[in-house]
């Protein structure tokens, strides 16, 4: 299978397998009596909302750990020529530190994105989906390298795979 198509899996996987969905408890089916205490409150709600375990980003390591993926991915990027036309002229520490940051925000992590919108970004380079796929594929075996596990490979794919829109045909 090809690399587009793991991607293309791992992403399906991690939306099939509950990905943030928020699902309320059901209501209870019986009416109380008048001094009856509701089995669900709203807060209950709330919490059966929140993810139980670690969040993406700690099962990721933690940002040493996305620095590190993003270090390896910057130079596969610049060793890609299908690709690294595009980046000519960028400031490569700034744009570590926005994607670490982008990525960090994206996992669950403390960090706030800090950098212009996806759209804004890439308006005027006119990338394709080729040039798309290229990238994905140079951040997978970035994650390779780092023995990053599927669950947590397609997760991270699936929250970052959203911005495509915003990225090919501007």
């Amino acid at each position: 299978m090809s690399i587009r198509g793991q991607v293309l899996m791992l992403a399906l996987a991690a939306t099939a397998c509950g990905g943030s969905q928020n699902v309320d408890p059901p209501a209870p089916r019986s009416s109380p009596g008048p001094n009856a205490v509701p089995s669900t409150s709203p807060a209950d709600r709330r919490a059966a909302a929140i993810p139980i375990g670690p969040s993406l980003y700690t099962r990721l390591g933690g940002l040493e750990a996305i620095r590190a993926v993003v270090d390896d991915f910057t130079g596969r990027v610049a060793a890609d020529d299908r690709i690294n036309a595009f980046f000519r002229g960028v400031d490569i520490p700034n744009f570590k530190r926005l994607l670490a940051e982008q990525i960090c925000s994206a996992t669950g992590g403390p960090c706030v994105y800090s950098g212009r919108s996806m759209r804004v970004t890439h308006t005027g380079l006119n990338l394709t989906d080729d040039h798309f796929n290229a990238l994905v594929e140079d951040l997978v075996a970035a994650l390779d390298r780092f023995n990053v596990p599927a669950r947590e490979k397609g997760e991270l794919l699936g929250a970052l795979g959203g911005m495509k829109a915003d990225i090919v045909g501007h």
